[in-house]
């Protein structure tokens, strides 16, 4: 009898207008319930489901990083200062292939950054 009631009131009444809270509060008590007992509620299990997992997709978050590439060891950036301030002829490449056999291989951008930054010029490159 009460499910003629249902099927007669669905047949008569507008659809019920939920909002965002109504789906998250329904989503997240439909966890409790078992699924067994998911027939009895106003929506279908595959919308509580959807609902299920928007939610869980709004509150899922990455971890906070910094964007972009890590920045350099510091033991490399005292490197690069170091061989630039005891040879002063050296220009940003001469200072990139001798880090290339020492440490790791850092471009000469980099290097020409860390040495800007660290107000120390290299030598300019002379075209003889």
């Amino acid at each position: 009898m009460l499910r003629h009631e249902l099927a007669v009131l669905r047949r008569q009444s507008a659809r019920p207008r939920l909002t965002r809270a109504d789906r998250a509060f329904l989503a997240a008590l439909s966890r409790l319930l078992p699924r067994t007992s998911w027939a009895c509620l106003s929506v279908r299990p595959e919308t509580l489901l959807g609902w299920h997992r928007r939610l869980v997709a709004r509150g899922w978050t990455y971890p906070s990083g910094r964007i972009g590439r890590p920045p350099l060891d510091p033991s490399v950036v005292a490197l690069i200062v170091r061989l630039a301030t005891e040879n002063p002829r050296w220009g940003y490449q001469r200072i990139v292939g001798e880090l290339k056999g020492l440490v790791a291989s850092v471009s000469a951008t980099t290097v020409r950054t860390v040495l800007i930054g660290a107000g120390v010029r290299p030598r300019p490159i002379v075209v003889a």
